[in-house]
């Protein structure tokens, strides 16, 4: 495995990469779910082709600095996780080394940031786009795999590789979950005992929602009361960030749901913001 920091060492070193190049971006402490994506990667690269991910905590995609402060941040063990994962190249740059000083050009999202994690974190799905587009850019990767979990940033990133003409092909991959159904997340180790014991009812409420829904319900307002109910039972301080349930392409709500769909939440334990969806077929 290459390890390199700059983007002049990124774009040099694809010469060596073989075809096809599957990219996995992250933003570093890796779980079992971003190796669920490098297996997938794997999987989409075969024997011949190239891995790689990169490493890169992104600030401007954080409205808040203090969450920009306490993300985590585990380099050597996230390095030797690639190591023993079949990744080919990893791209660990520096801030500075990603954005001058003076950066003033953004990629915008118009249509699908209203809703969602965009509603309640200005700029971040900005942020998001325009890290993506430029790791795009240096990696010239033939597709790139992401997380079903974060459902609305898959779908702006699709859109973004639609709309602006990217050649590279996005796969949406499964959320992985503990055994208790609880959605993988580095914010989970933050969550105090009592507090991780409460938060498989999130998955609970979403699995509820998707059982009425395939008995025949599609009222929008009832499957997201069926929802709310079982988050908002919780004994552990569970608060309810947002809860929606959108058309799955243009994340618009849809009531009664006729089309494919997605419930979304987010849902807070003290300062741990933990996010889940299911999706609904038509």
């Amino acid at each position: 495995m290459k390890l390199v920091s700059h983007p002049p060492d990124l774009r040099s070193s694809l010469e060596d990469l073989a075809s096809p190049r599957i990219l996995v971006p992250t933003m570093g402490a890796l779980h079992e779910g971003h190796l669920a994506l490098l297996r997938h990667a794997r999987q989409l690269a075969g024997k011949s082709g190239s891995v790689i991910l990169t490493l890169f905590v992104n600030p401007t995609q954080f409205d808040k600095a203090e969450d920009l402060e306490h993300y985590p941040r585990t380099l050597e063990n996230d390095i030797e996780l690639c190591r023993t994962h079949g990744v080919d190249l990893l791209f660990a740059p520096t801030p500075d080394s990603m954005y001058h000083p003076d950066h003033s050009v953004t990629v915008v999202e118009t249509a699908l940031t209203h809703q969602l994690c965009g509603a309640t974190r200005p700029g971040h799905f900005d942020g998001v786009c325009t890290i993506v587009l430029k790791l795009f850019n240096l990696s010239q990767p033939d597709a790139a795999v992401f997380g079903k979990k974060d459902y609305q940033q898959l779908a702006v990133i699709r859109r973004m590789a639609r709309d602006l003409n990217v050649p590279v092909h996005i796969e949406g991959v499964d959320t992985v979950r503990e055994a208790s159904g609880l959605a993988l997340s580095s914010r989970n180790t933050r969550l105090s005992e009592r507090q991780h014991a409460d938060a498989p009812r999130i998955r609970r409420a979403l699995l509820a929602a998707h059982a009425a829904h395939a008995h025949g319900e599609t009222s929008a307002r009832l499957l997201l009361d069926l929802a709310r109910r079982e988050i908002n039972a919780s004994a552990a301080g569970a608060r309810i960030d947002y809860l929606e349930l959108l058309d799955a392409e243009s994340l618009r709500p849809i009531d009664p749901v006729s089309a494919p769909a997605v419930l979304a939440t987010a849902v807070f334990y003290g300062s741990v913001r933990l996010i889940d969806n299911i999706e609904l077929p038509g």
